[in-house]
């Protein structure tokens, strides 16, 4: 048991019976008389559905044991991810909602981070960024206009806006969450995280 003042993202919590997923967790201080508030926002881990909870940061939460397992990408077939578990070559699916939008990005022997949860698959663990090829774009302009962009198809069939300096069979940092270019990868240059 946990106190809701001590939650975390990540964490997998009981609430009324439910399963829950922390997504995010921002704790407000007391006022006056009245006392600090915890809001969190759940995921369900049976349905998905999110629930943005408010707590007292006294009140008490179960905390519950997440499996966390390396697990190697094997391919995305429709709306299912297959992942192997490289010491017991186990094969799991897990569902594109629990992967989100970087299924499309996920090459055969990437390694992954899932987490489980009574054996079922509630969590991949992705980067942010990922590196793709540019397959097809228009030809490269060097241009003074800093916000010119154009389309681009990546080698995962994904389209983005890139700047117009970008030509094909180059590789790009794509950030994951907004789904939009960042920067050109250079491979002569180290790139310090």
């Amino acid at each position: 048991m946990i106190e809701a003042s001590e939650l975390a993202r990540g964490m997998v919590v009981r609430v009324e019976g439910q399963v829950f997923r922390v997504l995010e967790v921002e704790a407000k201080a007391a006022a006056a008389k009245l006392g600090g508030v915890v809001k969190a926002e759940l995921s369900n881990v049976k349905t998905g559905r999110l629930w943005e909870a408010r707590f007292r940061p006294q009140e008490r939460l179960e905390d519950l044991p997440v499996d966390r397992r390396n697990m190697e990408f094997l391919f995305h077939d429709g709306s299912t991810c297959t992942f192997m578990d490289p010491v017991s070559f186990e094969q799991v699916e897990v569902s594109d909602e629990i992967v989100g939008p970087a299924a499309t990005f996920l090459q055969s022997g990437n390694q992954v981070p899932v987490e489980f949860f009574e054996g079922r698959p509630i969590h991949a663990m992705l980067p942010d960024i990922v590196e793709a090829r540019v397959i097809q774009t228009a030809p490269p302009s060097h241009s003074q206009q800093d916000s010119a962009w154009k389309e681009a198809t990546l080698e995962n069939g994904v389209s983005i806006r890139v700047p117009l300096f970008i030509a094909p069979d180059e590789r790009v940092r794509v950030d994951l969450r907004t789904g939009r270019y960042l920067e050109r990868v250079h491979p002569d240059r180290k790139r310090i995280a």
